[in-house]
């Protein structure tokens, strides 16, 4: 199976052995950071209800405040130790939407023994997925990138990998650095990928920063992929079945998209990708299923929807005062076949960091 999710890019490889440095937390401010909502993914309306000409252009999701974030203090001794495989590989953890929240990041690998204080791979042969989704809303979408190729250098060496998902992000800034204002078809007037971009929370400090070894990296990602009989994806869509009745077919699909460089079939890539809430309500067990079938794997682990709007508990767009959403860990649903991990970072939720199997 073609290989690129978490992998250093062709060119250029020796960067991913420096020693990327966090960078301060700077909160972006101005138009930049208050265009777009919340959540893990860009704004659409839910998968069932989408009529077929909807583009992702327009906001339909309220927007709460995440206002200051709260700095995490962490103690290195209350840190635990991965659990150790026994003869076999390490323990396998997967990481939710982070948008740029690379302190909030830090701490929750920190919280689970898998870097320590310094920010360095401490996790020996264990296994760490992204799933997508580094950039846009938060404030530091390039370092949270840069630690991403780092840990991924640090853990192979250690004997264990970090790798990662593509995201509809990844498309979304991948699109707006290729194609910028170029119109493509978007099936409801015309739209670009720089528009979308910044209205789904395109920081331009991030795009300042962008280099070539990220574009590559990015662009090198996979769509999905199958641990411990676990499918792990970004989107709670099933627009997955579109590119491949295979993971090496849709990975190898997803990628040759990309390498032809056409704007219009990137945006539709992008807008299937931005699909979400296929696994909720009546008919979403079948639509797990329908991947699981497949695909492979017994449960579905995604991102993109954060767990508040899946479970209906978010403010109003014109409240002032709203409580912030309540997460502990993951949400398990659809007869227990799909687990979510979008905690709903951006929207003062949690940013989650999770080990694999997850009893319920």
């Amino acid at each position: 199976m073609t290989q690129g999710a978490g992998q250093e890019p062709e060119v250029e490889r020796t960067a991913t052995l420096r020693d990327f440095r966090v960078p301060a937390y700077v909160h972006e401010t101005g138009p930049y950071a208050q265009s777009a909502p919340p959540g893990g993914g860009a704004a659409l309306a839910a998968e069932p209800a989408e009529p077929a000409e909807y583009t992702p252009t327009q906001r339909d999701l309220p927007v709460i405040n995440r206002g200051d974030t709260v700095q995490v203090v962490f103690d290195p001794e209350a840190a635990p130790d991965p659990e150790p495989a026994q003869g076999g590989p390490g323990p396998l953890f997967v990481v939710g939407d982070v948008h740029g929240y690379l302190d909030q990041l830090v701490a929750a690998l920190q919280e689970k023994g898998l870097v320590d204080a310094a920010g360095n791979w401490s996790a020996g042969n264990a296994r760490l997925w992204f799933l997508g989704d580094f950039t846009d809303r938060g404030p530091d979408g390039i370092g949270v990138i840069d630690l991403v190729m780092r840990l991924s250098a640090e853990a192979a060496a250690a004997g264990g990998y970090c790798k990662a998902l593509m995201g509809n992000h990844e498309l979304l800034l991948l699109g707006a650095k290729r194609f910028g204002d170029t119109p493509v078809n978007s099936g409801a007037g015309t739209a670009t990928f720089q528009a979308a971009w910044l209205l789904n929370g395109g920081q331009k400090t991030d795009m300042d920063r962008l280099q070539d070894h990220h574009l590559q990296w990015m662009a090198r990602l996979d769509a999905m992929e199958i641990s411990d009989n676990h499918l792990l994806v970004h989107s709670d869509t099933t627009a997955y079945l579109d590119y491949g009745d295979s993971i090496e077919a849709v990975n190898d699909t997803v990628r040759e998209t990309l390498t032809r460089n056409d704007a219009d079939e990137c945006w539709d890539l992008f807008r299937k990708f931005t699909k979400r809430f296929a696994f909720r309500d009546d008919g979403g067990a079948e639509a797990v299923r329908s991947l699981l079938d497949v695909y492979g794997g017994t449960r579905i682990v995604h991102g993109h929807s954060p767990i508040p709007y899946l479970l209906g508990e978010v403010g109003s767009e014109d409240s002032d005062d709203g409580a912030p959403p309540a997460v502990e860990g993951p949400h398990v649903y659809a007869d227990g076949l799909a687990i979510a991990m979008d905690g709903g970072v951006t929207m003062a939720g949690k940013l989650l960091v999770q080990q694999l199997p997850l009893d319920v």
